[in-house]
């Protein structure tokens, strides 16, 4: 029986904004924030580590490592990987599937032991397999990978240009991993609201995307769109780390802090309790994990594992209940006191962060930036 316990949750920024696809939905593409270069680390592997001990961190973490562009394409990647398996957490990849040396790698440079606390979440980017004749090749690594005894999950992002392939979509993937993938929500990151990128009607993007009985679907769409209210514990028991400048932040978005610098030094973490976002777009990891106690959400698991047609999991023993753990359940929650301490301290760390990005701005004549900051505010 696993005896870890889920302590906390990290998404973790990997400092790669390159790709070898060019996906008509990607975000990352769009806002052109691509480029040719992988940028190495600031810190070494063993620096990396020791910030991210489990000592430092309070016990076992879930760590997700994902790139602005493929993952995979970090020279690092699998040597990153292995040291933050070999200090006790359990950590997911994410990536396209396409890098069959490096994906290799991860099964044979990591113990067999190790694999067990490995997941890889696996995009399926139909379009572009298609289109570059990769399909073949996209399967048969995601075969080699199940066979290695590393967990994964396949998941599709809709887009209006699939709709007419979706018949065939689904007989690829019953045909190869014997289930449907796992259908996300694409989102529009260029207006502030975050809506749905898509020409149909939520309506009837839910119907034609519903068919694939995908609980993480069902979750997101659920949720999206819905300003959360609670109480969020996300700072507290978890965050947003950058691996290019080691920082961290409570959510996406908000204000950074340097979390590297002194990796022996104890960790401040704090609940950003009120959400600055407009809604909780990635809540099929934060919401299902449980930084909202008190909200009713299926596990993190339900969101990534499938059955087979034949009866075998996606997610493998141990990692499925690592999963199915919610953060309350290892974590304390606060009293209504700490609760207003909490709000009262980032508001104070707020307005101390905004008043030095000011005086940063103006000494080097960023006017542009400040322009546009000051319409916003007008706004």
């Amino acid at each position: 029986m696993n005896k870890d316990r889920l302590r906390r949750f990290f998404d973790i920024s990997v400092p790669v904004t390159t790709c070898n696809l060019q996906c008509s939905y990607c975000y990352i593409t769009h806002h052109h924030c691509t480029s040719s270069e992988v940028k190495p680390l600031s810190y070494s592997l063993s620096h990396i580590r020791m910030a991210l001990s489990r000592e430092r961190l309070g016990g076992t973490c879930l760590l997700n490592l994902c790139g602005q562009g493929e993952t995979l394409l970090a020279p690092y990647i699998v040597d990153l990987t292995r040291e933050l398996l070999e200090e006790g957490h359990y950590v997911i990849i994410v990536t396209n599937g396409l890098l069959t040396k490096r994906m290799r790698a991860l099964a044979e440079d990591i113990p067999f032991e190790l694999r067990k606390h490995l997941m890889l979440k696996i995009s399926f980017h139909f379009m572009e397999l298609k289109s570059k004749g990769l399909l073949d090749k996209y399967f048969a690594n995601i075969r080699f990978i199940e066979r290695s005894g590393i967990s994964f999950t396949v998941e599709l992002t809709p887009s209006d240009d699939q709709i007419p392939y979706i018949d065939e979509i689904k007989e690829l993937c019953l045909k190869n991993l014997g289930a449907l993938c796992h259908i996300t929500v694409a989102r529009d990151v260029s207006k502030p609201e975050i809506p749905i990128l898509s020409a149909l009607s939520r309506e009837e993007y839910i119907k034609v995307w519903e068919q694939f009985d995908s609980p993480l679907f069902d979750f997101k769409i659920k949720i999206f769109g819905e300003l959360r209210k609670e109480f969020c514990y996300n700072g507290l028991w978890g965050g947003y780390i950058n691996l290019e400048n080691g920082s961290i932040m409570q959510c996406y978005r908000l204000r950074p802090t340097k979390f590297f610098d002194n990796p022996l030094s104890p960790a401040d973490f704090c609940p950003i309790g009120k959400c600055e976002n407009a809604h909780c777009y990635n809540g099929h990891s934060w919401l299902t994990l449980g930084m909202i106690p008190e909200l009713v959400t299926p596990t993190y698991l339900e969101m990534r594992d499938r059955v087979t047609t034949d009866g075998r999991h996606w997610v493998g023993e141990e990692m499925s209940q690592f999963l199915s753990m919610k953060l309350a359940e290892n974590n304390e929650t606060l009293s209504p006191e700490a609760k207003r301490r909490a709000l009262r301290k980032n508001r104070t760390n707020q307005l101390a962060y905004s008043f030095r990005r000011l005086i940063y701005l103006i000494v080097n004549g960023k006017w542009s930036v400040l322009r546009t900051k000051f319409q916003s505010f007008v706004k």
